[in-house]
């Protein structure tokens, strides 16, 4: 379905729109950010290689940020990286 390049556009824009919406409906009382925000930042992620670079950096620069998000989302990646970490630390600690 996202195979083409006016879809995955219509998509990004989309998911542009959803991110400026939930920041406008912050304030609102309700949890329309939480939902609202994650849904479009995800579009754009899937998306968009620019944005996936721009969203890597982020969580490169901030680690504690980006795991945050990550679990909003509830990205595979950051299911997965939990899982080896809990492999790798000792039982003990």
């Amino acid at each position: 379905m996202r195979s083409n390049a006016q879809m995955r556009t219509a998509l990004f824009a989309l998911g542009i729109l959803l991110m400026i919406t939930g920041v406008a409906i912050g304030p609102l009382p309700g949890p329309g950010f939480l939902i609202v925000f994650p849904v479009g930042l995800m579009l754009c992620l899937q998306n968009s290689a620019w944005a996936k670079r721009v969203y890597v950096r982020f969580k490169w620069r901030h680690p504690r940020y980006g795991a945050w998000a990550d679990r909003i989302m509830r990205r595979v990646s950051a299911a997965r990286r939990r899982a080896r970490a809990a492999l790798e630390s000792p039982d003990g600690d």
